[in-house]
C-alpha cells in the first residue's frame, strides 16, 4: 500500500503516545482517521486538534479494547461512516506497576489486565475487522504493535508486559501466514516501536484501568517517567519519540515488510545472543 490517500485507518489507542503520532501522519497523508481509545476526554481533544490541523477526516470512537462487544460496536459504526477499513492498527497497549518486582508477587488481577488490553485487544481487533477486511475485497494492512521487551526477548523486571507482548509477535506472525491463504489483498504486519526506550505516558496507564479489575496492591510504580526507567535500569541513554515510531511504520506499510522492526546496534546484538543460546541449547544469560 504504498498511497494513504483516501484510505480508511482506524488505530487504538489513538489519543496519546505512538497511536496519536499515527493518526496525525496518517491524516496529514490524506487517510480518513478513525482515533480510537478509551479516555473520552483526551479522545475529544486529540480528534478535533488533528482535524483542524491536518483538514482531514478524523473520527473518535470509544472503545474498551478489553471488551469484544466494544471492538465490535467500533467496527460497525466505522463501516456505517465509511463503508470500509484499510488499515487496522491494533495499537492499545499498558504498562504495569509490575517492574522491579518478583514475578510471585504480582496480584493476578493485573495479569488479567496486561493481557486483556495488551493481547485481548489485539485479538478482539483481528476478530472484529479482518473478517470485513476480507470480504471487501479491497487491499488492507493489519499492524499489531509488539514490542522488542517480550516481542522478541523478554527483560526480567517488567513479566506481564513482556508476556503480553511475546504472545502479541506470535498471533502476528499466525495471522500473516493464515492470510496468505486468503489470497494477498489483506495482509498483516508487526511493529516493535524502538530503536530505543519510546518517550511515551505508558507508565501512566493506571489512570484508565476499569474498576472492575480491581485496584492495584498499593505498591508505587518503580518509575514515574521514561527517563527514570532510562537511568535506573542501565538501558542505552536515549529516548525514541512516538512521531519517529509513526514514520518508521508507514514507511514499513508502504514497503509492504512484516517485521517493522528498527535496526538497533545494542538490541541487534542482544537479539543475536538471544539466538546463538538457543541454538547451542544454551542457559540464558543474567539479564541483570
Amino acid at each position: 500500500m504504498r498511497d494513504f490517500a483516501g484510505r480508511v485507518a482506524v488505530v487504538t489507542g489513538g489519543a496519546s503516545g505512538v497511536g496519536r503520532a499515527l493518526c496525525e501522519q496518517l491524516a496529514g497523508a490524506g487517510a480518513k482517521v478513525v482515533l480510537a481509545d478509551i479516555d473520552q476526554a483526551r479522545l475529544d481533544a486529540v480528534s478535533a486538534e488533528i482535524a483542524a490541523d491536518t483538514g482531514a477526516d478524523v473520527t473518535g470512537i470509544r472503545v474498551d479494547v478489553t471488551k469484544a462487544d466494544s471492538v465490535d460496536a467500533l467496527a460497525d459504526a466505522v463501516w456505517a461512516r465509511h463503508g470500509a477499513v484499510h488499515l487496522l492498527f491494533n495499537n492499545a497497549g499498558v504498562g504495569l506497576g509490575e517492574a522491579q518486582r518478583a514475578i510471585w508477587s504480582l496480584p493476578a488481577n493485573d495479569w488479567h489486565w496486561g493481557f486483556d488490553v495488551n493481547l485481548f485487544g489485539v485479538v478482539h481487533g483481528i476478530r472484529a475487522f479482518v473478517p470485513r477486511m476480507l470480504a471487501s475485497g479491497e487491499e488492507g494492512v493489519v499492524i499489531n504493535t509488539s514490542s522488542s521487551n517480550g516481542g522478541l526477548r523478554s527483560l526480567p523486571n517488567t513479566p506481564i508486559y513482556a508476556a503480553s507482548k511475546a504472545a502479541v509477535t506470535s498471533v502476528s506472525e499466525v495471522l500473516y501466514q493464515q492470510l496468505l491463504r486468503e489470497g494477498d489483498r489483506v495482509r498483516a504486519a508487526v511493529l516493535f516501536p524502538g530503536p530505543h526506550v519510546v518517550n511515551t505516558s505508558i507508565l501512566a496507564s493506571n489512570r484508565n484501568r476499569p474498576a472492575d479489575y480491581g485496584a492495584t496492591d498499593g505498591n508505587k510504580p518503580a518509575y514515574e517517567t521514561m527517563e527514570d526507567l532510562v537511568r535506573t535500569t542501565g538501558l542505552k541513554m536515549a529516548l525514541t519519540e512516538p512521531e519517529e515510531v509513526a514514520s518508521f511504520a508507514l514507511e514499513g506499510i508502504r514497503e509492504g515488510r512484516f517485521w517493522l522492526l528498527p535496526e538497533s546496534e545494542d538490541g541487534d546484538g542482544k537479539l543475536r545472543d538471544r539466538i546463538s543460546e538457543l541454538l547451542a541449547r544454551a542457559n540464558p544469560v543474567s539479564a541483570w
